[in-house]
């Protein structure tokens, strides 16, 4: 008897499955891995500050949960008589967290221990030891940040290649070939920079003031271009795409540089220098227009517009199923087969002028990385405030799927892009974490400072009334960050 194969096709689906959960696996170990770091600098703050007032710690933690590993320090040569650190690994792998003896108010030490006991040190000596985690990512984003201006920062200058007709920023008077030097009265050597100073006016009215100029010509001018509750509402905000400006490095114009001989195109008569004018009836406006109906059309029709030499002519294609090195379908990043057909894109010669690469020595390096923490610093706490007021969207909140995605494809993109993205969040736990909720290090603060103000510390009742609304608040914060982030996969 014979056995009878399956269908091909379903090999195919297995092995494209494979390769989607390969790809998820990494995102989400890269997850893992950088908030494991942001929580081991975050809780090493509490324990050596801790240690430096003469706290006994107990436990030191990474993760939460049953502990699945575990191993002691050395002995703190302060309190010789006390128990050496335990030092543990925990199940569940985020968050974590430092125990220090006579961690809260209402414990019962042991009176010989009063000195090595957190419930009796003074007042300056508890502050200091729970600001201690906040300052710890801060200046974790320090390194970070002094380690990228040291090494460099890559990236392309500001060209503006095309602003699309009838766009705010058109109607402005903004040009092809001008350089956005400055927007906001903040210098922007490259589009990042650009991308960055202009996400600080997101949710805001009024007028984005960009400095443009244009290559080896002093003069420059002022372009106002109004905006009104800008991107208030958008989930994913482009900046760039609403005000109708496209880079020079993306303004590809659809233009066929060669084909394979095998390919699609070669077969739907495709030929080099043909450009490419519009796919099943709608215009193509470059390059990436014309990828775009490619990759969502795999083995669909199309009738293609173009113009050869000066003859307008007409064809049909189809484009094949994108294939990987080991015959299985590639994927893109939300699992999605992709169309092909063969062909490349005449590519513009690109300046050296245009490319550019900040970097410092060590010592100068030292005030870029301040000030690019402070700004990030100011940048979270506006957008927070902006979110309360209604300015910003409350989609823009991400939860740790976002961070998976975002971490994984900055590791991949190299390391000058992961420690950015590292910086950023570092920037963001240490702010969130000193927010005056209880349960978090500024809720602890805030107690704290209404003790020294009062002279006794906050009713029982009270600190416990705090801990259970923080925990509702925080609850609900993650809770929208994860709906947020499952709501952008559907």
């Amino acid at each position: 008897m014979s056995k009878q194969l399956g269908n091909p096709q379903d090999l195919y689906l297995d092995e494209a499955s494979m390769e989607l959960i390969g790809s998820i696996m990494f995102s989400v170990l890269a997850m893992l891995f950088t908030l494991g770091i942001l929580v081991t600098i975050h809780e090493y703050g509490h324990y050596r500050v801790a240690r430096l007032c003469g706290v006994q710690v107990e436990r030191f933690s990474i993760g939460l949960g049953k502990i699945i590993y575990r191993w002691h320090g050395k002995p703190d040569p302060r309190n010789p008589d006390a128990p050496p650190t335990e030092f543990a690994i925990s199940i569940v792998p985020v968050g974590g967290y430092v125990k220090m003896l006579g961690e809260q108010e209402q414990d019962l030490v042991d009176p010989k221990q009063h000195e090595a006991a957190f419930n009796h040190k003074p007042l300056s000596s508890r502050a200091a030891i729970i600001a201690a985690g906040p300052a710890a990512n801060f200046a974790l984003a320090l390194v970070l940040y002094w380690l990228m201006f040291v090494t460099g920062v890559s990236g392309l200058a500001p060209v503006v290649g095309r602003v699309a007709p009838g766009s705010v920023a058109f109607v402005s008077g903004l040009q092809a070939d001008d350089i956005i030097l400055a927007v906001d009265g903040e210098k922007t050597p490259t589009w990042q920079e650009v991308r960055m100073r202009m996400l600080d006016k997101l949710g805001e009215s009024g007028s984005l003031k960009l400095l443009v100029g244009k290559h080896e010509d002093n003069i420059t001018r002022e372009v106002n271009i109004p905006v009104k509750n800008w991107l208030g509402g958008s989930e994913t905000p482009d900046q760039l795409a609403d005000l109708g400006i496209v880079p020079f490095h993306q303004n590809l114009p659809a233009k066929i540089d060669s084909v394979l001989p095998d390919g699609r195109a070669r077969a739907a008569g495709l030929l080099a220098g043909d450009l490419i004018t519009e796919a099943n009836g709608k215009p193509v406006l470059d390059w990436n227009d014309w990828l775009k109906q490619i990759h969502d059309n795999p083995e669909k029709s199309l009738v293609v517009g173009l113009v050869r030499g000066e003859l307008p002519l007409q064809l049909t294609m189809r484009p094949a199923v994108r294939m990987t090195d080991n015959g299985t379908p590639e994927l893109d990043s939300n699992g999605q087969t992709q169309g092909f057909i063969g062909a490349s894109v005449v590519m513009p010669k690109m300046p050296s002028w245009m490319n550019r690469n900040v970097h410092y020595n060590p010592l100068a390096a030292i005030p870029q990385a301040v000030k690019e923490t402070w700004t990030n610093s100011v940048f979270v706490l506006v957008s927070m405030k902006k979110m309360l007021g209604g300015l910003i969207s409350l989609k823009n909140i991400s939860g740790p799927i976002t961070i998976a995605q975002v971490a994984g494809q900055t590791a991949r993109i190299g390391f000058e892009y992961y420690i950015s993205f590292l910086a950023v969040l570092s920037v963001s736990l240490g702010i969130f974490n000193l927010l005056p909720i209880p349960v978090l290090d500024g809720g602890h603060l805030l107690y704290i400072g209404m003790e020294a103000l009062f002279r006794k510390p906050v009713p029982r009742r009270y600190q416990e009334w705090g801990l259970q609304a923080g925990l509702l608040l925080v609850a609900g914060f993650m809770f929208l960050a994860l709906y947020n982030d499952v709501s952008r996969l559907f």
